[in-house]
């Protein structure tokens, strides 16, 4: 009795491995369709995976269907020049071909559909196994349109300035470009077409850096417009900085033990070569987290009026001072001091520039003790060297607000505050955001022609 019931049961597990093992042979292909995504231009990639055990297919088809008509993309049994198929592993094959007006001529702007048919043989080869799968895509092939709203646009070396225009269609990517850097724009009233921007030639910008506004959709299609009616050279301040080992042995060990990123502890001996090292990797890595802030700017105004000096101050290093350092007679470093140092008295309060809201109250690096205040539209303002914090990530605060003490914290010699504004997370001179008639005619009088528009 027992060996019947064993036999029972080894029978009914194999029945129903294979059955497992024939409804696995008889399900359908598996498709992902993963470019292109969202929108088809004038270049572009195909990129498809379909799966199948032991990735055998009869028959994988691509088209593209639009007006009515079916563009084939790729087959099976007739692959097309610059048509690839991989295998990704035992099961998925992987199709990859171009596409775009540049590939396919006969693409049009408008709605369009890419349609995946993937067949396989079943269990035994018994029946064919067919799976369907289909994206929408929209095809354009006319660059996006700009045209510039605002009038007179004059640029400092090292300084800001800003341009009001409309797009068309009002979803593209827009901005102004200068060199290799962009800055968005940001919508300035309730018509979504109608953006802002603010931009810089920044100090190591040659002065005939191309300035351009610029529209760019998905597909890569782009319209520019020049702008700018000059641009002005600003001469930067050259300074020598002498060191002596009673500054170094006070800054270097804090630094250290703030800075893992560095990966060296506070050295016995000599820490001219920790101090070096501060002065030139870890200031570049802190400017790289200060412009990280760019991200997180709000896409509306927070700001009005001119940004506020700190009061009574007395100006010990201004904007782009180019600093050679030297140690016991010897030059020993190069540095771009990209901000104003303003001293008054020691642990002094420090107040908002201008209304924001606190992105940063912690120790950076270099600048210590630090506070960096986001006003909207990529524009920010940092406070470096605090000796105390009276605000927090998060806060919201108004022009004139103390937000802390000035001190002597990170690479600072003496109490003060190191000041500067950023434009897209870079850094720029502020005396033009101290300016009220700047601000009236190369801002607001700006969003007032942009607004009428």
């Amino acid at each position: 009795m027992f060996r019947w019931l064993l036999a029972l049961l080894l029978l009914a597990a194999a029945a129903a491995a294979a059955a497992y093992f024939v409804a696995g042979h008889a399900a359908p292909p598996q498709i992902a369709i993963a470019k292109p995504d969202r929108v088809v231009g004038q270049a572009g990639s195909l990129d498809v995976t379909a799966a199948a055990p032991n990735g055998r297919f009869t028959a994988l088809t691509i088209a593209l269907e639009q007006n009515g008509k079916s563009i084939p993309l790729f087959a099976l049994d007739s692959p097309q020049a610059g048509d690839m198929m991989t295998r990704v592993d035992r099961d998925h094959v992987r199709v990859s071909r171009p596409i775009g007006r540049r590939a396919i001529p006969e693409l049009r702007s408008g709605a369009a559909r890419i349609v995946v048919t993937a067949t396989r043989p079943s269990f035994l080869n018994l029946r064919q196994v067919t799976a369907t799968a289909s994206k929408d895509v929209q095809v354009r092939l006319e660059a996006p349109k700009i045209a510039i709203l605002s009038t007179k646009h004059y640029v400092n070396h090292g300084g800001s300035e800003f341009v009001v225009y409309r797009i068309s269609p009002p979803d593209v990517a827009s901005g102004v470009r200068v060199g290799d850097v962009e800055y968005p724009g940001y919508p300035i009233g309730e018509d979504p077409a109608v953006r802002g921007a603010f931009f810089a030639l920044l100090w190591d910008q040659p002065l005939n850096t191309r300035i351009q506004a610029f529209a760019r959709d998905e597909a890569d299609n782009e319209a520019k417009a020049s702008f700018v009616d000059n641009v002005f050279e600003k001469p930067f301040k050259k300074s020598r900085i002498e060191l002596d080992d009673a500054f170094i042995d006070r800054v270097v060990p804090e630094i250290l033990e703030h800075s893992p990123e560095l990966n060296m502890s506070a050295p016995s001996g000599d820490q001219l070569p920790a101090f070096l090292k501060i002065n030139g990797e870890l200031r570049r890595l802190n400017n790289a987290k200060i412009e990280s802030f760019a991200k997180q700017t709000s896409p509306r105004r927070l700001w009005e009026g001119a940004f506020v000096q700190l009061g009574n101050s007395k100006v010990e290093a201004a904007f782009a001072d180019q600093r050679t350092y030297f140690y016991k007679g010897q030059e020993v470093d190069h540095q771009v001091h990209l901000g104003f140092d303003l001293a008054v008295t020691s642990r002094t309060p420090v107040v908002a520039s201008n209304n924001g809201k606190v992105l940063n109250a912690s120790w950076l690096g270099i600048y210590g003790n630090c506070i960096i205040l986001d006003h909207g539209m990529g524009v920010q303002s940092l406070y470096g060297h605090l000796s105390s914090f009276d605000v927090n990530v998060g806060d919201t605060v108004t022009r004139g607000q103390t937000i802390g003490r000035s001190g002597m914290t990170g690479l600072a010699g003496g109490d003060h505050l190191h000041f500067t504004m950023l434009v897209g997370g870079r850094m720029v001179n502020p005396v033009e955001w101290w300016d009220p008639h700047w601000i009236a005619d190369r801002v607001d009088r700006k969003l007032g022609e942009g607004r009428v528009q």
